[in-house]
């Protein structure tokens, strides 16, 4: 019997977490870490798991422990890690913050020499499981260097703007070679560089939204993609630029979600007492996933993936924070994320 197609597949980054046991401390002051899957694609593939959803993520690692680490993690949380596969030439990336809450939380990146998540190469892909996936979620670091930004480009291709092509903005400056992310001296796109065009972060943007049905991101994410940072008038640009639905996240004034047939859900925020925030974006989009899929309107959809973010941002990790269907409903019937709540993981 032919498998079932999967509910969502996402693609790109992966990495160790380690995060402080303890919040409001420096890391120089730092004793004791937890370590925890990460990476924002993975932590969706397990967010849209723990919600019911069959889920895999298409991504490498280092040849080393923290790889296989990586992999029994995703096992363990109920993500398929076929198409997970390690690079010798490359160590799995590490990534440390710091916790001061509620809304400060440094991030430090360990991706040298280079990430083995930006190794993926077109002929790697399984094209037909990609095309046939209810949802295919990719990111906006995967465009950042080669082969991942053409294997990127190729698996979009492949879906052919099926349903729900999500990209995920995901606006990491550090990630992007210097002559790239400089901003300064763009025009319309592209800079001058050693005499010749260079396309800028902007042009591989809007490469992948002509191939996207829905894009997700924050203000700068939004900034960085169109110009634009008004919610609306991002929401606007994403949908000029292809897309179907533009999801905006604007943090304490909640979320904009602007459908082309016209349909808006502005959603505030659901109250917390933040412990972390860096997974509350995750666990959004896995959330949202879920009710994307579900057939949910879409105030609905957007109420419920705020709520499962606010969990997340009540608890201390990221990939083992997120939280079950049950967990989501309460906090959706309490009107807030309880203490209690918070400590569900």
């Amino acid at each position: 019997m032919p498998e079932q197609p999967y509910d969502v597949i996402t693609m790109g980054r992966i990495g160790v977490d380690l995060y402080p046991l303890r919040t409001g401390v420096p890391l120089a002051r730092v004793d004791t870490f937890g370590k925890f899957l990460g990476g924002s694609p993975s932590n969706v593939a397990v967010a849209a798991a723990r919600l019911g959803r069959r889920t895999a993520v298409v991504t490498r690692t280092g040849q080393d422990p923290f790889g296989t680490y990586l992999r029994e993690q995703l096992r363990e949380f109920g993500v398929d890690d076929r198409w997970v596969t390690p690079v010798a030439a490359y160590p799995t990336p590490v990534t440390f913050c710091e916790i001061f809450p509620p809304d400060d939380f440094p991030l430090y990146f360990y991706r040298q020499p280079k990430a083995p998540d930006l190794e993926i190469h077109p002929a790697e892909l399984d094209l037909a499981a990609i095309r046939s996936a209810a949802v295919f979620w990719m990111t906006g670091t995967g465009l950042c260097a080669e082969p991942s930004r053409t294997a990127t480009l190729t698996a979009l291709r492949a879906r052919d703007r099926a349903a729900l092509t999500v990209f995920d903005l995901d606006w990491r400056p550090a990630f992007w070679p210097p002559a790239e992310r400089n901003g300064a001296a763009e025009r319309n796109g592209l800079a001058e560089r050693d005499g010749a065009a260079a396309p800028r972060p902007a042009a591989r943007y809007r490469e992948a939204l002509a191939y996207a049905t829905v894009a997700v991101g924050n203000l700068d994410e939004c900034e960085v993609a169109t110009g634009e940072r008004e919610p609306y008038a991002a929401a606007r640009a994403l949908i000029d630029a292809g897309v179907e639905l533009a999801v905006v996240k604007q943090g304490p004034a909640g979320v904009l979600a602007v459908h082309r047939d016209g349909t808006v859900a502005d959603v505030p925020p659901l109250p917390v007492d933040v412990v972390n925030g860096l997974g509350a974006g995750d666990a959004f989009g896995g959330a949202l996933c879920h009710g994307l899929l579900s057939g949910w309107d879409l105030a609905r959809t957007i109420r419920y993936a705020n709520a499962a973010g606010a969990i997340v941002a009540a608890r201390l990790a990221c990939s083992s924070a997120m939280p079950f269907p049950h967990e989501v409903e309460a906090a959706l019937a309490e009107g807030a994320v309880t203490v209690q709540q918070g400590k569900g993981n």
